[in-house]
């Protein structure tokens, strides 16, 4: 269903219509439409945001909160960001979105463990956005596969948010990892993926000249 309304909102995101706040239902359903299809507009999330921005009465806590869980699934792009600019600082502080900007500071420092355990102290919190959990996994991923030559399968499953041995082979293969039987993964040679480049400095003597005049 999802899909079937893209085309809707793009339409309606193309002409004046995008700041018209009777249009804030319509764009409010695709977002729950999005976290319930697995989907992502960041394009819609950035109306809806900017609609409540100047239509303060019109705010909606429960759907900026959403919106800013859809964007933490599209890390390591900067969505998040764009979407927190456009909220006024005294709503960061509001609930769900307290906890939402507790989880992107716990994923852009690495603080996976920690992650993990906001997310299962605050089932609700993700409850209703599918794949969030596979997702913010694909992230953590990305981050080990350019951080990491070797990681340890224990610390590579507390990492992943302590799921079965069975889920994390699955991450491996899907990474092609190595999975060496002696409780390490190998991830990448790092040192292979360094690229060396040549820089050329041309100074001419005109250049300098000055300087040296100078002196």
């Amino acid at each position: 269903m999802a899909e079937g309304m893209k085309a809707q909102v793009s339409a309606l995101l193309r002409g004046i219509d995008r700041y018209n706040p009777e249009n804030l239902g319509t764009l409010e359903r695709y977002v729950e439409l999005q976290c319930r299809d697995n989907t992502y507009d960041l394009e819609a999330s950035l109306a809806v945001l900017k609609l409540y921005q100047f239509n303060p009465m019109y705010f909606q806590t429960l759907v900026t909160a959403q919106i800013l869980l859809k964007a933490l699934t599209n890390l390591p792009h900067t969505d998040f960001i764009l979407c927190k600019c456009l909220i006024d600082a005294p709503r960061l502080s509001e609930e769900p979105i307290n906890k939402v900007m507790m989880l992107h500071g716990l994923l852009e420092t690495c603080c996976f463990k920690e992650f993990w355990q906001l997310v299962q102290d605050n089932p609700d919190l993700i409850g209703g956005i599918t794949g969030f959990e596979d997702n913010i996994r694909k992230f953590i991923c990305h981050v080990i596969s350019i951080t990491y030559q070797t990681i340890q399968r224990d610390i590579l499953t507390e990492m992943l948010g302590g799921i079965s041995d069975l889920q994390v082979k699955n991450w491996i293969l899907k990474y092609g990892w190595k999975d060496s039987n002696t409780g390490f993964i190998s991830v990448a040679n790092q040192e292979e993926s360094v690229k060396t480049k040549n820089i050329t400095e041309k100074i001419t003597f005109d250049s300098v000249c000055g300087i040296m005049a100078i002196r």
